[in-house]
């Protein structure tokens, strides 16, 4: 069950409101509503206008009755008179809202004798709270104010009176400090509850295991082409369901499995395939997951991934892409601390060291075996090192078995045969190859999928989709038409060379046109003869130009790369130069690994770096040379194809073989093909414009109904709005006519009440009698 992680925003959201109520609450402490400050208070009671006063000694609060006249209250108040209202306490409130210089202060209850003058002094309550009582007290003596106002006003004496401190309570002292302690640990709360999972914010040390999604469940079952890869593997699911059979013999499980290969060959499809057969706990982890941004992190989560898998032993631990974590040691270059070493030695003591490790199985794939520390290699750590290599036809057959499984496949589909032209590909390209056809099976609305389908999708994955609406010159047409004829005119001629399956002129990838020639049967070596050859139709494209243009261009640039790059390796790798003998020259030309080549120099002098390129020059001249001769002889032969692609733009091998043999049957079945490619091109345009139809209409019925809603929405009462009828589809000719038309409905009578009476016979309205007493009787 997937943990829920606790959204990131809402952290930020309690921290913003405890702020916020810890502002609040600061505030309301030191703030009120003011309306008056503290000098105008002082002049009140110098001008002797204060009949009443309260004072509170404990936080200052101080309430005044003042006598004020009307006109008076803005020289009396200045600017804050402006909010204030005198008149009767019931019906009249001071509003305001000012900070004071020193305080604060607000109006309360203004006060108004009924029937007093408008302008005659009347009694208004002002609350004010002291900054400072004892600067009060300095500034107003309260002796000496009382005694002067009551001998100006011996009739209204003054009114006064004092409430003594009171000690705050504990808890007003401390809520702020408590607010805050508590806005910490909620956060610190949060983050802890986000650490709580494997890679979640704070769990760094915790390994981030996969589990097997028992949804896409995978079984040796659906394990295809490499039937002795699988026998490996199945051996150790057995000893593992079954382990009294081994132990008494002897025979010991062993510790560690490494997959390698190239990509695409089904390294973690069969890990996939031990998960879902072993039946005991499989964990799967990347080699990039031991990475991360800080020091001694992978180290720590090799030894989580190791405890739990010991916790739950017998148990198979599967990383992938091991080499991303146990490289080579010591190929880091500079002075810094390089934290894969740490891990990769983590990973070392684990899986063989000082402590047991009994019941847990290692299962590690990689496709770069030569970057791979020794150390990790050696028996006792991986003690089977297995090549899951390319399939060969057989193999390649049982895939496409599997692949194919649960798809609908035509008659004439023959799996025998795209197993033989698809010689190199790996189990993923295959995997690609069948949904590639299933989907220009479904572009084209079939049911099922065919062999054209097949082919086509063959020449889409090895050459890319085909450019059709790019706009090509008449002058690049012709140069690529005579460019790819040379190619497979020479390919014609070359014994070894493989038979031609497709040329075309059409754009596909980065490449103007194409050449296709598809093996006939797996090889695993290659003859020097192979490799001049191959060097020839490498080169032929280039003469091709040159004879028929007199001119040449840059489209045979990547042909005199591959060409230059294979009489290179037939110099210094593989000895098949007689001036200099079988040496390998040089370091080998793979991906350089950085600090393990990069220092590296080459290993042969000056003058036999000149003697290599005399080699390399003598079997390209050669082959250029060969590729003239060639296409000088078979000069109609060239022109023919050419001109055949500049007017038809594509030939398959069937076609090519005819025009290579003269046979101008070719024309008119490419003339038939050309046609039936065009109506195709017309159906579809035309079924394109029927569903675009189709989808605006559909678009105006519903523009009608919205409008039609919104004026029933608008009209009186229950208003009636009658919808247009939905418009019924085309019926096709051939197709029975509906039920209702075939058999027309027979129309049933209503099952008379009185059957023996006859329905000419109308009976006689009732006659109206009037009773005695005058009333009608009906």
């Amino acid at each position: 069950m997937a943990n829920k992680r606790p959204k990131g925003i809402s952290v930020y959201l309690i921290m913003l409101a405890s702020l916020m109520l810890i502002a609040m609450f600061m505030f309301s402490m030191n703030n009120s509503s003011v309306s008056i400050q503290y000098p105008q208070v002082l002049r009140l009671f110098d001008e002797h206008r204060v009949s009443r006063y309260s004072l509170d000694f404990t936080n200052g609060e101080m309430e005044l009755a003042v006598k004020i006249k009307p006109s008076e209250m803005q020289s009396m108040l200045g600017q804050n008179a402006a909010g204030l209202t005198v008149g009767n306490s019931n019906e009249q409130a001071l509003a305001g809202g000012l900070f004071g210089m020193f305080g604060s202060g607000g109006t309360n209850n203004p006060q108004r004798p009924g029937g007093s003058a408008p302008d005659a002094e009347q009694e208004m309550t002002l609350s004010y709270r002291l900054p400072s009582i004892t600067l009060f007290l300095e500034h107003v003596d309260p002796v000496q104010y009382e005694k002067e106002y009551n001998e100006l006003n011996p009739d209204n004496p003054l009114v006064w009176n004092w409430t003594p401190p009171k000690g705050e309570s504990l808890f007003t002292l401390l809520l702020p400090t408590l607010l805050i302690i508590g806005v910490m640990m909620v956060f610190y709360w949060l983050m802890m509850r986000q650490a709580g999972g494997g890679g979640k914010m704070m769990s760094f040390s915790k390994a981030k295991v996969k589990s097997p999604d028992d949804s896409r469940k995978v079984t040796f079952d659906d394990v295809a082409g490499a039937d002795e890869e699988k026998a490996e593997l199945v051996e150790i699911v057995e000893f593992l369901k079954n382990p009294s059979k081994f132990n008494m013999l002897g025979a010991r499980i062993p510790k560690g499995v490494l997959l390698m290969g190239p990509p695409g060959t089904g390294k973690t499809l069969l890990a996939r395939a031990v998960a879902g057969e072993a039946g005991v706990p499989f964990f799967s982890i990347s080699g990039s997951d031991f990475v991360e941004m800080f020091v001694g992190v992978g180290a720590s989560r090799v030894r989580d991934l190791f405890d739990n898998a010991k916790k739950n032993a017998p148990s198979i631990v599967f990383i992938d892409e091991i080499d991303a974590v146990g490289r080579h040691r010591g190929a880091g270059l500079g002075g810094g601390h390089d934290e894969r070493e740490q891990t990769l030695n983590q990973l070392l003591v684990e899986m063989d060291g000082f402590g047991a490790n009994s019941g847990v199985i290692i299962i590690a794939a990689t496709n770069r075996r030569d970057i791979l520390d020794p150390a990790l290699l050696r028996p006792g750590r991986f003690d089977r090192q297995i090549v899951v290599g390319y399939p060969d036809v057989k193999g390649r057959e049982e895939i496409l078995r599997v692949h194919t499984r649960g798809k609908p496949i035509g008659p004439d589909v023959d799996l025998r045969t795209i197993a033989k032209t698809t010689v190199g590909f790996t189990g993923a390209d295959l995997e690609n190859l069948v949904n590639e056809a299933a989907l220009m099976a479904a572009r084209s609305s079939r049911k099922a999928i065919t062999m054209e389908d097949i082919e086509m999708a063959t020449i889409k994955v090895v050459a890319g989709p085909e450019k059709r609406s790019h706009v090509v010159s008449e002058k690049d047409k012709r140069l690529t038409a005579f460019h790819e004829a040379g190619h497979a005119v020479t390919t014609y001629y070359c014994e070894t060379q493989k038979k031609v399956h497709e040329v075309s002129i059409i754009p596909r990838g980065m490449a103007g046109g194409y050449t296709m020639s598809l093996p006939e049967e797996d090889t695993s070596y290659n003859t020097k003869h192979e490799m001049e050859e191959e060097i020839v139709t490498l080169l032929a494209g280039r003469m091709a130009e040159k004879l028929v243009l007199d001119d040449i261009s840059t489209g045979a640039s990547n042909d005199i790369e591959r060409a230059t790059k294979i009489a290179r390796a037939m110099v210094t790798r593989y000895g098949f130069s007689e001036r200099l003998g079988p040496i390998v020259y040089g370091q080998d030309e793979e991906e350089v690994f950085l600090g393990m080549d990069i220092n590296h120099t080459r290993n042969y002098s000056e003058t036999v770096a000149a003697e290599i390129d005399e080699e390399i020059r003598a079997i390209i001249d050669t082959a250029y040379d060969k590729a003239e001769e060639i296409l000088t002889e078979h000069r109609d032969q060239l022109d023919r194809v050419a001109n055949f692609l500049f007017e038809y733009e594509k030939v398959d091998a069937e076609g090519f073989e005819k025009l290579m043999k003269g046979d101008e049957s070719v024309y008119g079945e490419y003339e038939q093909k050309l046609k039936e490619r065009e109506e195709q091109e017309r159906r579809r345009k035309k079924e394109q414009e029927e569903q675009a139809r189709q989808r605006e209409q559909r678009r105006r019925e519903e523009e009608e109904l919205r409008r039609q809603r919104e004026s029933m929405n608008g009209a009186p009462g229950n208003a009636y709005v009658e919808y247009p009828p939905k418009p019924e589809p085309p019926r096709d000719p051939k197709s029975p006519p509906p039920a209702d038309e075939m058999y027309p409905p027979v129309r049933k009578e209503m099952p008379k009440e009185n059957p023996s009476q006859d329905e000419s016979v109308k009976p006689e309205p009732p006659v109206d009698e009037k009773r005695d007493d005058g009333t009608d009787n009906k």
